[in-house]
């Protein structure tokens, strides 16, 4: 038997519902002061973008080509760590990802696990662009 349209919406919770359809930080920043992009197996990519201001992430933002899920994932990163101090978001994990959502699916949790890494990338990246400043103008992305 299929399942009803109404069962999405009656299946998620409202964190999920909103991080799943929440637009406003996805964007590519010209200008980061940290970069990070992580391609899981599934195929799925998360760029996340870093701005920092006296040792506290001013801004988050991300782009991906990636499932709702993974857009419910990343936008949770962006609200763990936006206003935090750059400490702070190495403590984010994929778990702690999985259960603000409260319902990512258990097969989706590579999702978590993908926007977490795109985070610590672009933390690894903000912690050598500091340590090596010349570095900057070279990026990429930032």
């Amino acid at each position: 038997m299929a399942a009803s349209p109404g069962d999405f919406w009656q299946a998620h919770s409202l964190h999920f519902l909103e991080m799943a359809f929440r637009s406003d930080k996805r964007e590519r920043l010209s200008q980061s002061d940290g970069y990070g992009k992580n391609t899981g197996e599934c195929g799925d990519t998360i760029e996340m973008f870093l701005v920092i201001r006296e040792g506290i992430i001013d801004h988050a933002a991300y782009e991906t080509d990636g499932c709702l899920h993974t857009n419910a994932c990343a936008n949770t990163v962006v609200a763990m760590i936006e206003g935090k101090p750059l400490h702070a978001a190495w403590e984010v994990t994929p778990e702690a990802v999985a259960a603000y959502l409260e319902t990512l699916p258990e097969d989706h949790f590579h999702c978590a696990e993908l926007a977490v890494g795109a985070l610590y990338k672009a933390l690894a990246n903000a912690r050598q662009m500091a340590d090596n400043p010349w570095k900057k103008a070279y990026s990429q992305a930032g």
